[in-house]
């Protein structure tokens, strides 16, 4: 499959916006369904491309098929990040692309940016249930840092947390 990877444009916004709460709904990553707050901001491409990059994945014809948000450390986006890091949130790729190296495209054009940013560290929070995700992220050479795990909404179980050094 060939795939562009690029900045979000504005054209790109619902798309990516649809692309996002579908790979959420779909892989069981929301614990209040349709229901759940959390669709709005997997929905709002608009404020995330305001206040950190959005990069999305193309296809030949131009389909977005997979984004994530990228953020250094002190951005409004960052969760887990420290100083001299970067962090990516938010990768989703459809479900129809899945297994063609969106994601890996994605994960990579984000460890560019950060490195021509500086930074020493790629990090990136995770549901446990992301299976494929964790084994992605092990392909490339993340480690797990559980001494980071944590818990955005009391009651849930925590995110699993990775690292990559650059």
């Amino acid at each position: 499959m060939d795939i562009t990877i690029r900045r979000a444009e504005p054209g790109d916004h619902e798309a990516l916006g649809a692309v996002t709460t579908r790979a959420y709904l779909d892989g069981g990553l929301l614990d209040f369904g349709e229901d759940d707050p959390y669709l709005a901001v997997l929905r709002d491409v608009p404020r995330r491309a305001a206040e950190a990059e959005v990069l999305v994945a193309a296809d030949r014809g131009g389909r977005i098929v997979g984004g994530v948000t990228f953020t250094p450390y002190g951005g409004s986006w960052a969760e887990v990040a420290g100083p001299l890091e970067a962090e990516f949130r938010m990768l989703a790729v459809d479900p129809a692309a899945r297994g063609r190296g969106v994601g890996e495209a994605l994960v990579r054009a984000c460890a560019e940016r950060a490195r021509a940013l500086g930074c020493q560290r790629l990090v990136l929070s995770t549901h446990s249930a992301m299976h494929a995700a964790h084994r992605l992220y092990g392909r490339l050479g993340f480690a797990r840092t559980p001494g980071r795990d944590w818990t955005p909404v009391p009651g849930m179980p925590p995110l699993l947390t990775y690292a990559l050094e650059l």
